[in-house]
């Protein structure tokens, strides 16, 4: 199959906030806690991407309202003289349009605002979200694909698992901090899972998933990869793909969803 049969095509939308109310919350793991917001100003979401991202905003400490961006056509812009917006990137991880769910998975770590906001919520507080601005559509008709990322990429993969084809085959490879973080992710087609875990090793260290990488099996035929890890590993393991194991590119989506300097 020609590479123009693969083309990877990005679909902008209406970039706008919406202010939803939590309706339930469920601890998947001690770790992960996923919410489920509602509200009227679902009515016109759009994400048509398990990588799409939402941005959350969340208020100052002692301050019940976030402080908001300018909403430009190229995303928030903080006006000048203004209060930095506190905000954070999401996965939509489940979207009921006709029930106006959305279901987003939080990481608790660190004392970041995101991870300290969802520790606290309660049902009926409101979030403020945007987004999101586009979203980047990959063909699910590659020959194999390729998951390699943390317990922040748990959301985007598990949504990516569900999305694929019955006849599509998958590597995963997640690295967690203990076995107690393992969930079940619900997949469509034959999928291989690699759990990696830290056990006391710090997050954000790259070795181990370089040498997991290195010695998985190769698979015929052309693949996609998703990386998601913390910023500079998933540019390492985007490296190591492009350099050992014939990734293109065009062909790999490495993205960074924490940095180590960053809490979140």
């Amino acid at each position: 199959m020609e590479p123009k049969d693969r083309e990877i095509k990005t679909v902008m939308h209406q970039v706008k906030t919406r202010i939803l109310t939590i309706k339930s919350m469920e601890q998947v793991t001690s770790r992960i806690k996923r919410i489920t917001f509602t509200g009227d100003e679902l009515s016109d979401f759009i994400s048509l991407s398990p990588d799409d991202h939402i941005k959350a905003f969340f208020p100052y400490p002692g301050e019940d309202k976030p402080v908001m961006p300018v909403m430009g056509p190229n995303g928030p812009t903080t006006p000048e003289g203004g209060r930095k917006p506190i905000m954070r990137d999401y996965t939509p991880v489940r979207y009921d349009n006709s029930a106006r769910e959305l279901d987003i998975e939080f990481v608790l770590h660190g004392d970041g605002p995101g991870s300290q906001w969802a520790q606290n919520a309660q049902i009926g507080q409101t979030l403020t979200i945007g987004g999101p601005r586009g979203s980047r559509v990959v063909p699910y008709n590659f020959d194999w694909y390729l998951m390699i990322g943390d317990e922040s990429a748990i959301p985007s993969f598990a949504r990516r698992l569900k999305e694929l084809p019955k006849d599509s085959l998958s590597i995963v490879v997640i690295e967690t901090e203990d076995a107690s973080q393992k969930i079940d992710l619900e997949h469509n087609g034959k999928v291989e899972i690699h759990w990696i875990y830290r056990n006391g090793r710090p997050a954000g260290q790259v070795e181990e998933l370089k040498h997991k990488v290195s010695s998985l099996p190769v698979f015929s035929g052309d693949y996609f990869a998703w990386v998601a890890l913390e910023k500079s590993c998933a540019m390492q393991i985007k490296d190591l793909l492009i350099t050992i194991r014939g990734g293109r590119e065009e062909w790999i989506k490495a993205t960074g969803y924490w940095h180590a300097e960053k809490n979140n």
